[in-house]
């Protein structure tokens, strides 16, 4: 049976082409809706782009029929602009001049004079998804983007057992994932279902001691590439950073595009940063001419354009941990650096002037083709699934992108472990060729033992 789906704005701001979505069942648009659109059309950064983004879809459809009456959708079902029920009463706790409550007019009006048709709110406000169940309205999250149980489980690697004759294989030129296996609970071998570029912790399965690291090319788990690399001079401490520095240290043309995701101080920015400085500092005339970190401002709700000064002292305040993280890396001996802390605020000041790393707004980064570039984006979770497409897809050539976050940390509205868009890139881009993941597990953390402790215990 069809159903009806009253569309609220803020699916419109994360998706503004939402309406391809709900196949052949019918929309409506609640006047206030494209008054709020009117509103946010010349925001700054991501949310104005999509509310211009949004009228021009519905413009190209008023150009097709009257939208008072309902247009054809591609997908069979139809579209309209709904300006009545303004009369519908709501419970007298609910002002009926709010935005969203008008909406809720719109969806009681509309059940009220439906009859076996069903109406459906959708929102990605939880407060209105709760009024509406309050007033008897069904209400649902705009899910169309939203990652499932499975694709949220990927790590980007796996422990399985190899033959122990062919160990000395693997050391020279890898071995095929046929030869590799899982156990069951009950002990019986079991094959295992390799990811392209996918990173293996391989155990002889005659001597499980003896361990091996790869990583899944074309039908073959290889030995890593960089295992012995100090990448300005870090070494890397366990399995998972042994991973990251494997997909940071391939090239552009091999790697283009690695996600890392993992909990606060498994040093996913300090070595993204690392790396970046061995290829760009260290080695001048190699394959990038410039690092570039970005960071989602989910305090400001991207709009920074509101904000007095320049664009780097508008998001110097966003940059502090990736200076705090420079600090380590160039300064790795405590010793030294109480000893002579101007000189390496001096050092780190010559990294910026020489325009070796450049912080940007992600705002400013949107619609530009940035060639030769080793791209962080830290806290990537903090973005939508249309920003992240909106970088990925414009990558120039010989550009690296990093993202980098935890997907259970979210700072921005409107947002989840399973919408943002880091997940949403690490689900689609699985199993390509040119994507590498790594999820770091907090075993890996390298925090001091008080945080590790406080985080088991707050």
């Amino acid at each position: 049976m069809k159903k009806t789906y009253v569309i609220d704005t803020n699916v419109f701001i994360q998706a503004p082409y939402a309406v391809q979505c709900f196949d052949d069942n019918n929309l409506v648009i609640p006047l206030v809706v494209i008054e709020e659109l009117d509103g946010l059309k010349k925001a700054d950064g991501e949310k104005g782009a999509n509310a211009r983004a949004a009228v021009r879809m519905l413009e190209n459809l008023r150009e097709r029929g009257n939208l008072l009456d309902g247009v054809t959708l591609e997908g069979g079902g139809t579209l309209r602009i709904e300006k009545n029920f303004v009369n519908v009463e709501l419970p007298e706790d609910l002002p009926e001049d709010k935005a969203d409550n008008r909406i809720l007019k719109v969806c009681r009006g509309l059940a009220a004079s439906s009859g076996e048709e069903q109406i459906v709110l959708v929102t990605k406000d939880l407060v209105l998804r709760l009024k509406a169940q309050i007033i008897g309205i069904r209400a649902e999250d705009f899910t169309t983007e939203q990652i499932s149980d499975d694709d949220e489980l990927y790590t980007g690697r796996c422990e399985v057992y190899i033959p122990e004759n062919l160990v000395k294989d693997f050391k020279k030129k890898g071995v095929p994932v046929d030869e590799l296996y899982i156990s069951d609970p009950d002990g019986a071998q079991k094959k295992y279902d390799f990811t392209e570029n996918e990173f293996v912790i391989l155990r002889a399965d005659q001597s499980t001691r003896k361990t091996l690291l790869g990583r899944v090319c074309h039908g073959r788990v290889v030995p890593l590439t960089y295992k012995k690399s100090k990448p300005y001079g870090v070494t890397p401490r366990n399995s998972g950073q042994y991973f990251m520095q494997e997909a940071l240290m391939s090239g552009a043309d091999e790697a283009p595009l690695v996600i890392i995701k993992g909990m606060a101080g498994t040093a996913k920015t300090f070595y993204s940063l690392a790396v970046g400085l061995e290829k760009v500092y260290n080695n001048p005339k190699g394959e990038y001419r410039r690092i570039i970190v970005c960071r989602p401002n989910a305090q400001f709700d991207d709009d920074i354009g509101f904000l007095p000064g320049s664009e780097q002292e508008k998001i110097a305040p966003l940059m502090r941990p990736v200076i705090d993280n420079l600090e380590q890396i160039i300064d790795s001996d405590d010793q030294i650096r109480y000893q002579d802390e101007e000189a390496l605020n001096d050092k780190i000041t010559e990294i910026f002037d020489r325009g070796i790393i450049q912080t940007e707004a992600l705002n400013y980064i949107r619609g530009r083709s940035i060639a030769r570039t080793y791209l962080i984006i830290d806290e990537a979770q903090n973005m939508t699934p249309n920003q992240v497409k909106g970088i990925i897809t414009r990558a120039g050539r010989g550009t690296k992108i990093i993202l980098l976050g935890d997907p259970n940390q979210i700072d921005k509205p409107f947002l989840d472990k399973r919408t943002n868009g880091l997940s949403y890139a690490a689900k689609y881009m699985k199993g390509s060729s040119y994507c590498w993941q790594i999820t770091l597990s907090a075993d890996e953390c390298e925090r001091s033992e008080l945080a590790m402790d406080a985080v088991k215990r707050l």
